[in-house]
Parts: structure tokens; C-alpha cells; sequence
């Protein structure tokens, strides 16, 4: 037992006793961090194996989190907490911070997400990359994702969590800009970590108040303590906690950066938006409802941010012909979903959880589909250049058609389950917020046929010489898995399970009768998406597509496509205001402080230089000055005398 658990109510479990598998529970990080050193270090020696060795350790860590929630389900429900002290981290001060790890209905979830859907995605990758002559590399940088990932969801406090976040963001770095002999991916992994370091400002100030406030960063010791902070105090950890999701989740107003990511290869555009760094923000909060459930200026905040993040991604995703580049902004949509539902408090906690975890089935399917696609288009990614692809690839195109199914939530895929159970609590809590959420509804079916039409309908418009053809089984496997996960996900909401099973952490959600029956509301989603599915029906799957975009279009169309022109208020706002500033502190530094410092010295010098010439070492030189001298001492007396 350690210290700030004490009281805490969870159990200790010391790794080197054989307490059940969850003793284990540090191999699940400890696997893929030991296939990135052994492949980083090993160099090229691990070529030849070394993808194989690097997807087996995740599907080792997939292994024992399935057995671990096997073993948690079957603990009362008041004793599904697990913690395990691995070793003291660090002491500084008042400051002890252990290695610590926690094991809860929370982070069991996200374990089998992280190491299922990565361990298919690793998979894919062996397929993807096979020609790459760094492979080796990239499956070392996947395996660190994970690792990172798996340490920032299973961490007891908010330093281990940080260490996590910090690691997803270098790996994220690495991965995006995998292939830097592009300019565009050099910059695009540039542009993701400055701007993730944004929001990491906020959380490491979060982290520190908590350290004031509290003397500890333990999850355990600060939720305990929260009920006697104050609401301002409780505000500005909540603002400086949302500003650390919106870095890292891509949430207005810290977007940026996820359609530039695009440069990556595609197995990373699946990783970073279904199953990983995407999904930490709402993470972050979700484990954080300590605070939340105190703040609610804080909570009203994350509802407003989640909104405009919808339509945002809603809005780029209408317009975008980059097949991934529509898909990233269904991405910051469907995020701002999860984090309506998180900003809505207990009653929306569970359900942010559950879409997070349907999304991260069927985007991860629709992102690897996009891959096949592109994989037998000779990597084009313009929709307008594809067309009637379903004929050429029938497993991508049905797979991908069930994870289609799921996001617009077509009735029975699991998406219709979980995003109708986020729009029947906004709608419980605030009306207004919940016709925000159809409406939003209504256009993902929009933007979502529009990119089924262009991509598997309508008439072939591919380039000469290119020939698409299906893509081998060991892409088309993990297809095949995650289109079953995107039709059967929503079995966790069977008897509530899913906010039965997270009560523990998210607390017990009062029952209030909604303002309309979950039946109405279902309806009412359903007939909304379908006019969504119609308007692209009509509008792009009745007309001849261009195979170049028309230029003469609405300034909404433009809008989209210049992604809402975020780019330009990040450079108007921040980035050409930064570098006016960094100018003048340049000058200010080189004429004012470097004047100061150097002027002394330069007036020394130049004194030095005139007394210099007048000692010249010629007697003549000397006498003439004594004479000089005496002449002038004899006027000034005899001035002196006349006056």
C-alpha cells in the first residue's frame, strides 16, 4: 500500500505477486513499448521481422485486456478498481509521484479499443507498407503510439497520464510526417505538434493546480478532495483541462492541424482518428468529471465548443474531394459528439464513451477502407478520379458500406445507437443543444453519401492507365473485423449495460423522464438523415461529377474547402501577431538591451582612443602642450585679477 491511496478504496496490487491476471496489467504497456526499442535499437537487423514481431506484442496486450475485463466483470460492482505500484517515480519537494497504474471500468474500455483495433491496424500495415524500405521504422512508431497511448489511459494520476499524452504526441509527430521526403508531410508533423503543444499548456497549468491545491496529482487523492474546492477554482481547472482536449481531440479552436495529418500513410490517418490520440481529449474529461460535475460555467463551455465543432467538420466534410481529408472532417464532427455528450455531465458521460467506442469501429473500417482504395488507385485520394469502384473492389466496398451504415445510423448499426443516445440527453438537458445535434445528424448523411456516391457510384472517372483491383486479405481481414464491430457495436447498450458498467467512475445518472420518447427520437433522427441521404442524391448522385472540381461555386463550398479558412484565423490571430512580436523583441533586444550592456564599454573605448593619440611619444608634441597649458593657467589669473 502507498501512500495517497490510503482511504482511497482501491486495491493495491504489488506486480510482483500473482493476484490473477491483473498482475499483468503493466505488460500491457511494457509489450508494445519492448517492440519499439527492439526494432528502434536492433536497426537493421530487425528488418526482416520485425513488422511481424511488432503486430504479435499488441495482440499479446489485446489478449490480457480481454482476459482483465473478463476478471472485472465478474468482481462486485463497488470492487472494480485495481491500482498497482510499480515504483516510485519521483521526489521533489511535497511532490511523491509514483509509477502508478489504474484499472477501472474506464480504462478497461479503452484498453480493448487501443489494443484490438491497433492490433487489426498493425495488421493492415504488414500489408499497406510492404513496399516500404522503412518499414521497419514505421511498425517501431506504431508500436510507441500504442504504448504511449495504453500508459495514458491506464495512469493513476494526472503526471503519468501527462508522460502518455507527451509520448502520443511525439509518436504522432513521427508517424505523420513518416514519409518527410514530402515537404507537405515535414510540415503537416511540424503543424500537429506545435499546435498540440497549445493545448498541453493548458493541462501541464491544470497539473500544477491540482499540485497546489491538492498536494498530489493521484486521481484517488483529488477526486476525494474535490468537494471542497471552490467554483472558480474548480472553473479554471475545468477551461485549462478543455484547452489540453481540444489540442490533442482537434476541437475548435485548436482544428488545424487534423487534415494536414492526411500526409501520413493511411494505417496512421486510422490509428490517430478512431482508436487513439483523437479520442484522449474526451478521455481527459470524462476521467476528470470530479471537477466537471463542479463547474458548470466549465461544462456549458465544452457543450458551446462541441457544437461549433460539429458543423465545423460537418462543413469540411461537404466540401472536401480528398477522400481522407473528408474523413478527418467527419472526425473533429464525430469527436464533437463525444464531448456534447461529456459536457452534458453524468447524465452524458457513459454515452460519450460508448460513441467514442462504436466510432472507433467504424472510422478505423472507413479509414482502412479508404486505403484499399486508394491502394488500387495508385494512391490517388480525389474522389473526383474514382467512381464505380465497388465493381473492381466488392470487400472494400461492402465493408466500408457497413461503416457508412454506422455513422449516418442507419437503424440497427451501432452508430444508430450511440449518437441517438447522445441527441435523446441533449435534448433531456437543454432542447436547443438537442436540435443542434439532429441537425447535425442530417448533414453527416449528407457529406457521408456524397463521399459513397463519388467513391463506389456513379460513372467511372479513372485516370488512364490506372486499374483498381482488390486489395490482398491480409488488408481485407481487418476490414472484415471492423465492418462486424461497426453492425454489432451497439450490443453494449443491451439493458444499459454500458452505463451500468461505468457508474463506477462516471457516477449514477439521475432518471428524468425525457421530453419525448427514445422511440420519437429516434424516428425524428432517422427521417432527418434521410433528407441528408436524399439532398446528395440529388445533387451529386443524378448529376455528371467533373473530374475537376468547378470553380464556380457558393462561398460555402469555398468556405469548406478552405477548411472554414482556419488556417488563415490561426495565421491572423496568432501566427502573424507572434511573429510581429518576436521582431520587436529582436530589435528591442539588439538596440536597446544590447546598447545598454555595449554602450559603457564603446564611450570607454573612445576615450581611450583620443587619450591615445595625445600620448604619441614626441618630446616637441609634450613641451608644446606644457606651453599650452601655461599660457592657459596665465590668462585665467590675469582674468581672475582684473575682475
Amino acid at each position: 500500500m502507498y501512500a495517497f491511496h490510503e482511504g482511497g478504496g482501491i486495491p493495491v496490487v504489488d506486480p510482483t505477486s500473482a493476484d490473477g491476471v491483473f498482475s499483468l496489467l503493466w505488460l500491457v504497456i511494457a509489450l508494445p513499448l519492448a517492440g519499439a526499442a527492439i526494432l528502434l535499437i536492433g536497426g537493421k537487423y530487425t528488418d526482416k521481422w520485425g513488422h511481424l514481431l511488432a503486430t504479435l506484442l499488441p495482440i499479446g496486450s489485446f489478449a490480457i485486456a480481454v482476459a482483465m475485463i473478463v476478471a472485472l466483470v465478474g468482481r462486485e460492482e463497488d470492487d472494480r478498481q485495481v491500482a498497482q505500484h510499480l515504483y516510485t517515480w519521483f521526489e521533489a519537494g511535497q511532490l511523491n509521484v509514483g509509477m502508478d497504474l489504474l484499472y477501472d471500468p474506464l480504462s478497461a474500455l479503452f484498453l480493448l479499443l487501443i489494443t484490438g483495433v491497433g492490433s487489426l491496424i498493425h495488421v493492415y500495415s504488414i500489408g499497406y507498407m510492404a513496399h516500404d524500405p522503412r518499414r521497419r521504422r514505421f511498425f517501431a512508431y506504431l508500436n510507441l503510439f500504442l504504448a504511449a497511448m495504453l500508459m495514458l489511459v491506464l495512469s493513476e494520476n494526472y503526471l503519468g497520464l501527462f508522460l502518455g499524452w507527451e509520448g502520443v504526441g511525439l509518436a504522432s509527430y513521427l508517424l505523420i510526417s513518416f514519409w518527410q521526403h514530402k515537404p507537405s508531410a515535414a510540415a503537416a508533423g511540424k503543424k500537429a505538434f506545435v499546435i498540440n503543444r497549445v493545448g498541453d499548456m493548458g493541462l501541464s497549468l491544470a497539473i500544477m493546480l491540482f499540485f497546489v491545491t491538492f498536494g498530489s496529482t493521484s486521481f484517488t487523492v483529488i477526486s476525494e478532495g474535490a468537494g471542497e474546492l471552490s467554483e472558480k477554482t474548480a472553473t479554471i481547472l475545468g477551461l485549462l483541462l478543455l484547452l489540453g482536449a481540444c489540442g490533442k481531440s482537434a476541437q475548435f479552436p485548436l482544428q488545424a492541424w487534423l487534415l494536414d495529418a492526411m500526409e501520413g500513410p493511411t494505417p496512421v490517418s486510422a490509428l490517430i482518428h478512431a482508436a487513439t490520440m483523437v479520442t484522449a481529449g474526451v478521455y481527459l474529461i470524462v476521467r476528470s468529471n470530479f471537477i466537471f460535475d463542479l463547474a458548470p460555467d466549465a461544462q456549458t463551455v465544452v457543450v458551446v465548443v462541441a457544437v461549433i465543432s460539429i458543423f465545423w467538420g460537418a462543413w469540411i466534410g461537404c466540401a472536401k474531394d480528398d477522400i481522407k481529408k473528408a474523413l478527418a472532417g467527419s472526425t473533429m464532427s464525430q469527436i464533437g459528439y463525444m464531448m456534447l455528450a461529456a459536457g452534458l455531465g453524468v447524465a452524458g458521460y457513459a454515452f460519450a464513451i460508448f460513441h467514442l467506442l462504436t466510432h472507433g469501429f467504424f472510422k478505423a473500417n472507413m479509414f482502412l477502407g479508404a486505403g484499399s482504395v486508394m491502394h488500387g488507385m495508385d494512391d490517388d485520394v480525389d474522389m473526383r478520379h474514382y467512381g464505380a469502384v465497388r465493381r473492381a473492389m466488392p470487400v472494400t466496398f461492402l465493408t466500408f458500406a457497413m461503416g457508412y451504415l454506422a455513422i449516418i445510423g442507419f437503424p440497427g448499426f451501432s452508430g444508430f445507437w450511440s449518437k441517438d443516445k447522445i441527441i435523446e440527453t441533449a435534448l433531456a438537458e437543454n432542447w436547443v443543444v438537442g436540435v443542434f445535434a439532429i441537425i447535425g445528424a442530417g448533414i453527416t448523411g449528407f457529406y457521408m453519401t456524397r463521399l459513397m456516391l463519388l467513391t463506389f457510384f456513379t460513372e467511372k472517372r479513372w485516370d488512364k492507365g490506372v486499374h483498381p483491383h482488390e486489395s490482398p486479405k491480409v488488408m481485407t481481414v481487418p476490414l472484415i473485423v471492423l465492418a462486424a464491430l461497426s453492425v454489432f457495436g451497439g450490443v453494449l447498450i443491451i439493458n444499459d449495460w454500458i452505463v451500468t458498467f461505468l457508474e463506477p467512475v462516471t457516477g449514477v445518472p439521475a432518471h428524468e423522464d425525457p421530453p419525448l420518447p427514445a422511440a420519437a427520437v429516434s424516428v425524428l433522427v432517422v427521417l432527418v438523415v434521410a433528407v441528408g441521404v436524399a439532398a446528395a442524391w440529388f445533387l451529386v448522385g443524378r448529376r455528371e461529377v467533373p473530374r475537376e472540381a468547378p470553380q464556380d461555386v457558393s462561398w460555402v463550398t469555398k468556405a469548406g474547402r478552405n477548411e472554414v479558412y482556419g488556417n488563415e484565423i490561426n495565421d491572423t490571430l496568432v501566427v502573424n501577431p507572434s511573429k510581429h512580436l518576436t521582431t520587436a523583441l529582436l530589435a528591442t533586444d539588439k538596440y536597446v538591451v544590447d546598447g545598454v550592456l555595449t554602450g559603457g564599454p564603446v564611450a570607454v573605448g573612445g576615450f581611450a582612443g583620443f587619450a591615445r593619440r595625445i600620448q604619441n611619444g614626441y618630446v616637441r608634441s609634450y613641451a608644446l602642450s606644457i606651453l599650452a597649458g601655461a599660457l592657459i593657467v596665465a590668462l585665467a589669473l590675469l582674468a581672475v585679477n582684473a575682475a
